[in-house]
């Protein structure tokens, strides 16, 4: 549209969106009036109940006398604790991420010949359809990688013979290709867009089919390809902690509800990614980081804890930084004394900020993680405890990697895809009904005959 045509429907359209909400308000107080759970939640933040799953599960309390009370986290993937599935692989000196999808799409442990079989399988499915990149990823960069990606996404069902064919042996085989291609289409997506936007240098480089898929987003995001051990480890742990987080998240349930109308795969995951682009969802960690770096400009003295709190207030008080009352990374719908993901990211963090340097940096979000607590104890009426989420340290992770922002959030997708994809095969496998929720209308009746002759305002 061009600017002239914009400034001439400008009036018109600031008229009408004062029409739509005049006539949208919905008095908050009719939620507890009529009972109505608001956003699936009920007083307490907690998630109502909505479906059953065998993928992932959550814990966050536990019966002592008779009462529930509050404990450290845990999360399960097909009831295995992951905190098991990754001392596995660390012990082991390998990486985990692909038997992490290979669990959450499968509902088990894979013996050492399933796995190398479906790593094998996984490296035949990282190939591009023919001018695929120039046709699409090159075409029209967005200056968001989610739009990026979804498009992507959008554009493979037309590269697809059975696109629409919803039976498990297809939706398998297209969720394991986008699996597999989700860091292709991200990198790649960047690339295009740091060319066009930024006028950098342009550099595609093909996945390499003896690499983990961890080892590969470096391979093909770097210039010159190089990566340390430590690098692409910490990185896998972190597919791994965000490959999938009980079903009631927003982007799972989108699946979940997408997937029942009967639609395909690629509709299904483009919903899923739309999800998780919003700011409440999928970009936390990128929020956790500017945060640190409006601390970090206004703190004279990082280590002096009394300056810290007083930082901490402000934030609360919406008197620093975004001023919206938020200590980002802080906090979670469910877990109250411990993230179990961040508390074994943690002591990685700690590993990679001694290679990169940056231990410094490590010491003050290790020390914000735990004032904060006390800060949002004492200034804030709050339910249960409040404790570091997994994005506290995430973001921090990716810039010592040296990723770009604009990559923050597809990083996650590229992990959660593997749960999106476990939940479309699940919800195809146990339901025939569409998901259909109900809301009330609290509308006042107009007889359209008898309403009174319209006049001007």
């Amino acid at each position: 549209m061009s600017d002239y045509s914009f400034s001439k429907i400008t009036p018109l359209i600031n008229e009408l969106s004062e029409s739509c909400i005049n006539n949208s308000v919905i008095n908050p107080d009719l939620y507890s009036q009529f009972d109505v759970k608001r956003g699936l939640r009920d007083i307490n933040g907690n998630g109502v109940v909505a479906g059953l799953t065998n993928i992932s599960t959550i814990k966050a309390t536990k019966i002592v006398d008779g009462k529930t009370v509050h404990c450290d986290g845990k999360l399960y993937y097909r009831g295995i604790d992951v905190e098991d599935i990754v001392s596995g692989f660390i012990k082991e000196k390998r990486f985990g991420f692909e038997e992490t999808i290979y669990i959450l799409l499968f509902g088990k442990l894979p013996s050492r010949h399933q796995l190398e079989d479906f790593k094998k399988l996984l490296a035949d499915f990282r190939v591009l359809p023919t001018s695929f990149t120039r046709d699409v990823i090159m075409k029209s960069p967005s200056d968001n990688m989610m739009n990026t990606l979804a498009k992507s996404v959008l554009a493979l069902y037309s590269y697809d013979d059975n696109a629409d064919n919803t039976s498990i042996p297809n939706v398998l085989r297209q969720c394991i290709e986008l699996i597999t291609l989700f860091p292709v289409l991200s990198v790649y997506g960047y690339q295009a867009y740091n060319y066009y936007k930024n006028g950098q240098s342009l550099f595609i480089h093909q996945p390499n089919p003896d690499l983990s898929i961890a080892e590969n987003i470096l391979y093909m995001l770097r210039q010159d390809s190089k990566y340390t051990e430590l690098e692409a480890r910490i990185l896998d742990l972190a597919l791994v902690l965000h490959a999938e987080h009980g079903g009631g998240n927003n982007s799972s349930f989108t699946v979940h509800v997408v997937t029942s109308s009967g639609t395909d795969t690629y509709s299904a995951i483009a919903a899923a990614l739309g999800s998780l682009k919003g700011p409440k969802h999928g970009g936390a960690n990128i929020k956790v980081v500017m945060m640190f770096d409006d601390m970090k400009k206004n703190l004279k003295n990082w280590e002096d804890e009394e300056e810290i709190k007083t930082y901490l207030r402000k934030l609360l008080h919406k008197e620093a930084f975004d001023r919206a009352g938020l200590i980002y990374g802080m906090g979670h719908a469910v877990y109250s004394t411990s993230d179990p993901r961040a508390k074994v990211f943690k002591s990685f963090v700690e590993k990679l900020s001694i290679e990169k340097g940056t231990e410094k940096e490590f010491q003050l979000y290790s020390t914000v993680e735990r004032l904060a607590t006390q800060v949002i104890s004492e200034e804030r009426r709050i339910y249960k405890g409040v404790c570091a989420n997994v994005d506290f340290y995430s973001g921090f992770v990716y810039r010592m990697l040296g990723l770009p922002y604009e990559l923050f959030t597809p990083i996650f997708a590229i992990a959660r895809i593997a749960g999106w994809s476990a939940h479309r095969m699940e919800e195809l496998i146990n339901s025939n009904k569409i998901i259909r929720p109900a809301y009330k209308s609290i509308a006042p009746y107009t007889d359209y005959n008898n309403l009174d002759e319209r006049t001007d305002a």
